[in-house]
């Protein structure tokens, strides 16, 4: 075997990763948090979704409360969109990779999604130095501030309600700026900042002051003077000179912000970067189970939407043309996505248990227990809950019982102790440790199942068997009325399924369950 090949070989093992089996959702986040505790370097997660996203962010905050947890979302809108992306979500990835240009106080985990990896960002050198620090009391010339809002993604309005927006009235500036909870309101006499108080967008009434406020680019795609000649010089590159006629071109020119502008984003920079580059070298990543279902069907419709856009068509009078950028000057293709995560160690996280002499790790972890057959035998569900907690504190475990809210906390808190069955809210990982025997935890977690796993999975002296508010009722108790459907009954009896199980398909024949999916 040549030199080249062996290269190739250690390169496709890289991007392949390894396969870390016995890791349910839920406790996939306890996983997350102890590797975060063994690397000095980044920790990097990606999630199949936003949904999935926002439910490992809440298992993070109770496993892991002294980590800080960024959030970097992808666009909502298609690719070669005519529609921006919405402000707020703009705001909040401008605001997490400004944040870890930043040195941390604390340990980090970024949780993102297949769909936001795959987007290349804006290079670290657009946001550094991009910032503008206000005092209370300091001197802003207003001409200045507006003119640094402008360059950097800030949108006028005659009133402000999203992040990324700003309203001129005089000597009063509201501003609503990344990263921020509430937007600002300024008051100025002359350059002399009098005073900056938050205030509500609802009612527009000024609140709680603010001493001192940092200003960090709400956008990705910036007008100022050097962008804009980028942009015109490649976009008549690519479309030749007929395209100066073009509506974005002249709205571009002008340094006027124009619909959907952002799918166009690597014309205005010299280039555009990774995620993994804000991160810095030897970022651990880990991957949802189905992340790769998922980059496949995304990298399809990014081909398929930039073949139809690209498609000779007649323009119509009247009709606005789309000239679509190359794929390659935003995303990334399966080359590139393979080669950004072999720069580092590679997990590929699943549910299932490992098969026999299958590459891989053992994590240990499994689907926790479904009360199903309780109830369909007209067992009380209380009583089915109560042995197998106590089975599961026999065998070394810490029962827990996770509700979707805290007021379905509180009552289902109120139906054990109906039942005689000692219980104690729990906040967080350190809370778990210090529940006496025979108390069954309750935790505020968004699980969609709950799952098991032994002491020696945990990495601590005891183990953990969770039960969702779900598994228990079947169904959420402060779940909102809904007309019944026709696939209710299938739903109802799929629950009876354990993701694992093997099943026979009326059609495909044999083969293995592994959930359902919303679509």
């Amino acid at each position: 075997m040549n030199d080249m090949t062996t290269a190739a070989l250690v390169r496709d093992r890289a991007a392949h990763g390894l396969t870390v089996y016995g890791a349910p959702e839920g406790f996939d986040a306890l996983l997350l948090a102890r590797r975060r505790a063994e690397t000095s370097a980044g920790v990097l997660h990606v999630c199949r979704d936003d949904a999935r996203s926002a439910r490992l962010i809440e298992a993070l905050g109770f496993f892991a409360p002294v980590v800080e947890v960024l959030r970097f979302p992808a666009w909502d809108c298609l690719p070669y969109d005519r529609v921006s992306p919405n402000p707020g979500i703009v705001a909040e990835r401008v605001a997490t990779l400004t944040r870890l240009l930043e040195p941390g106080e604390r340990p980090r985990i970024l949780v993102t999604t297949v769909n936001a990896l795959v987007q290349k960002v804006p290079p670290r050198t657009a946001f550094q130095g991009a910032t503008l620090n206000l005092r209370r009391g300091g001197r802003v010339p207003p001409e200045n501030l507006t003119a640094f809002l402008e360059a950097n993604g800030y949108g006028r309005t005659g009133t402000v309600m999203e992040p990324g927006e700003y309203a001129v009235r005089g000597g009063i500036i509201d501003l609503f700026p990344a990263g921020e909870p509430d937007p600002i309101r300024l008051d100025l006499f002359g350059d002399e900042i009098e005073g900056m108080r938050r205030f509500d967008t609802g009612t527009q009434r000024s609140g709680e002051a603010v001493a001192e406020l940092w200003l960090r680019p709400v956008g990705e795609v910036f007008l100022d003077e050097a962008s804009v000649t980028r942009f015109r010089e490649r976009y008549r590159d690519l479309f030749g000179n007929a395209a100066a006629e073009d509506p974005l071109y002249a709205s571009i020119s002008a340094g006027r912000k124009h619909p959907g502008m952002e799918h166009w984003a690597g014309l205005f920079h010299d280039s555009l970067e990774t995620l993994l580059d804000y991160l810095g070298e030897g970022v651990s990543v880990s991957l949802d189970h189905q992340a790769d279902e998922v980059l496949t069907a995304r990298l399809e419709m990014i081909a398929d939407h930039y073949d139809a856009r690209r498609a000779p068509v007649r323009v119509h009078e009247g009709e606005v043309p789309y000239r679509p950028a190359p794929p390659g000057s935003l995303y990334l293709n399966r080359r590139a996505w393979d080669a950004l995560l072999a720069r580092g160690p590679l997990f590929r996280l699943t549910p299932f248990s490992r098969p026999d002499e299958a590459p891989g790790i053992e994590a240990g972890g499994r689907p926790g227990r479904l009360f199903t057959e309780a109830r369909a035998a007209g067992q009380n569900v209380f009583e089915a809950f109560a042995e197998h907690a106590a089975a599961m504190a026999k065998q070394g475990s810490k029962p827990l019982l996770a509700a979707w809210t805290r007021g379905s906390r509180e009552r289902l808190g109120n139906l054990l102790r109906e039942h005689h069955i000692a219980a104690a809210p729990v906040e967080d990982w350190a809370a778990v440790a210090r529940l006496p025997a025979g108390t069954v935890g309750l935790a505020v977690l968004g699980l969609e199942r709950g799952f098991v796993a032994p002491r020696a999975a945990t990495g601590t002296g005891f183990g953990l068997a969770i039960v969702g508010e779900q598994d228990l009722l079947g169904e959420r108790i402060a779940r909102p009325p809904r007309r019944r459907r026709g696939a209710a009954q299938f739903i109802a009896d799929a629950t009876g399924i354990e993701q694992g199980d093997l099943v026979v398909h009326q059609d495909h024949g044999i083969g293995r369950y592994d959930g359902l999916e919303t679509i």
